[in-house]
This record gives C-alpha cells, sequence and structure tokens, in this order.
C-alpha cells in the first residue's frame, strides 16, 4: 500500500476535480479546507458517489459535500444538547434514588453491600467503586459545588458527586446496583431496566462521539435496541424479520432519546432536526435528501415519531 504523502490545499482540490467533483469556487474551496482539513471532510462524500465507484455522480459540487459536512455539525449539536439533558437527568435520579435508600454521604452511598454482589460482578464492582473514588478525588476540587461541600463539611453527597462523574462510569454503575433499584430508576422513566441499561450504554457511546466532533448522521452502533412500539407503529419494514430502521442506526437513537426526553423537550428537538434537514435538502442538486435519510436509518415518516404518545 502507498504511503500517504503531503498535499497542498490546491493538490487536494486537483484531486477533488480528478474524481469528478464540481469546483465553482477555487477560493471558497481552499479556505474550507484550510479550516476544515480535508480528511474530514472526504468522510462526507459517500452519499454522492456513483454506486461502486470513487467518482462523484454527474454534477456534484464541493458545495453540497460542504452542505452535509455543515448539516452534521448541527445535527451533532442539536444530539449532543440533549444527550446533555438526559444526563443531567438520569444522574438526578440515580442519586435521589440511592441517597433515600442507602444515604449521602460517601461512606454510606458508596459501600459494597449496596451493589449486586453475585460472583460475576464482584471484580466490576471493585474496580467501577475505585474509578468512582478516583473522579470523585481528582475531580472533587476543580468544581466550586464539590469543594464547597469539601471544605465545609469534609464530604460530597452524591446529588452533587454525580456532577463530577462521567456518564461513562454513570451508565456502568447502572448496570452494578441491585434489581430493585435497577428497577425504581427505570420506572421513572416507563420503561424496563433492561431497556434503560441497554439505553445508557448506547448514549455514553454516542455522548462522546459528538464530543470529539466524529461523523454522527450514519453512524452505527455495535449494541442495537430491542423491537418496540415504535417500530410497530411507524410501519417500519422488515428485512428477514428484522426492522430496518431503528435499530443500530441514528433513528435507534431518535427513538431512545423519545423514551428518556420529557414530551416537550424531544418536540423541540424534532423540530430543531427538521429545520436542519430541510436547510440542507435546498442545497442538495445531484442527490435526493432520502439518499442521506437512509444513511441516518429515518423512515420515510419519521416526523410522526413527534406525535406518538
Amino acid at each position: 500500500m502507498a504511503a500517504k504523502v503531503f498535499k497542498t490545499i490546491d493538490e487536494q482540490i486537483d484531486i477533488l476535480k480528478s474524481k469528478g467533483l464540481v469546483i465553482n469556487d477555487y477560493d471558497k474551496a481552499g479556505e474550507v479546507l484550510l479550516r476544515e482539513n480535508y480528511f474530514f471532510l472526504n468522510g462526507y462524500r459517500s452519499p454522492f458517489l456513483v454506486t461502486g465507484s470513487k467518482r462523484f455522480v454527474e454534477g456534484c459540487t464541493f458545495e453540497e459535500v460542504y452542505a452535509l459536512f455543515t448539516f452534521d455539525r448541527f445535527f451533532r449539536n442539536i444530539i449532543f444538547k440533549n444527550i446533555l439533558i438526559v444526563e443531567n437527568n438520569y444522574k438526578s435520579i440515580f442519586s435521589y434514588v440511592l441517597s433515600k435508600k442507602y444515604g449521602y454521604k460517601e461512606k454510606d452511598y458508596l459501600n459494597i453491600n449496596n451493589f449486586d454482589r453475585s460472583k460475576e460482578n464482584i471484580k466490576r464492582i471493585n474496580d467501577l467503586l475505585r474509578k468512582l473514588k478516583r473522579q470523585i478525588r481528582i475531580n472533587g476540587y476543580q468544581h466550586q459545588a464539590t469543594s464547597h461541600y469539601i471544605n465545609n463539611y469534609g464530604y460530597i453527597p452524591m446529588w452533587v458527586g454525580v456532577k463530577v462523574l462521567s456518564f461513562g462510569l454513570m451508565s456502568e454503575l447502572f448496570s452494578i446496583i441491585k434489581d430493585e433499584d435497577q428497577a425504581e430508576i427505570a420506572s421513572y422513566y416507563k420503561v424496563d431496566a433492561d431497556e434503560l441499561e441497554d439505553y445508557l450504554s448506547i448514549l455514553s457511546n454516542y455522548r462522546n462521539l459528538c464530543a470529539h466532533e466524529d461523523i454522527l448522521y450514519n453512524h452505527e452502533t455495535q449494541k442495537g435496541i430491542d423491537d418496540n412500539k415504535y417500530h410497530e407503529l411507524l410501519n417500519i419494514p422488515k428485512v428477514d424479520d428484522e426492522y430496518i430502521y431503528g435499530k443500530h442506526d441514528i433513528f435507534a437513537l431518535i427513538i431512545i432519546l423519545k423514551e428518556l426526553l420529557t414530551a416537550d423537550d424531544f418536540k423541540m428537538m424534532m423540530n430543531e432536526i427538521i429545520y436542519e434537514i430541510d436547510w440542507l435538502e435546498s442545497k442538495l442538486k445531484s442527490i435526493k435528501i432520502e439518499k442521506v435519510l437512509y444513511r441516518m436509518g429515518f423512515p420515510d415518516n419519521y416526523k410522526q415519531i413527534s406525535y406518538i404518545e
């Protein structure tokens, strides 16, 4: 395999042109490539390529590829904002349930006896508690609220401590608490505990993806979500008895957020997403918006999810 070598902006533009991409404004294209990076922008070319080829479809312009890049940035910001809402809500509910039952000081809520101490869990519990204590110790003095409690009371209540814990760690903690505690937390969302465990793991994955500005719109997760009423009520088609949308794709993430956000927050999020999709559609000339929606896993009637109770 030939080694990759440095290419100037002009050389990058020539490569794109050689693959059939139309460059209407060389200065603008050069500015975008310099600011946004050829490698990352190139990650958005797939919907614009001739099937089975590395050439762009007839008439595809640089502006269209950049529009998809821009759309993904705004879409990612919308998703990230709403994952943070879920994260804050989950941490609040988690700390409420465990503090009410076990106490609010570290020696109370970090007691190993509060967790599911089945044989296969012991090592995980010890590892996670060690990570949790380390995050509290390192991050505790860096935040005003936690440092206030440390300096004035000598401990950090759980409802304050969760603010300095990562969402990834908090989602892992859910998997080792006792069944009855899982069930109580899940009941606030009106979902099963097993579903919530999967949802939290997937959301943690997407949170990291958003925070690092990776490509979002066509991302798929290894872990899928279970079939639920949204698949059925939206009449999502099946192949080999498997729903083709809303399992491992971005629409699965939309379903998760439908389950975990309040109705008002979800409708607001969907309105923002629909606006961005409409904006992208107005910029596309060489392909249809359906080609992008297919890669997102969005069914034709995706807007109806806002109105399902």
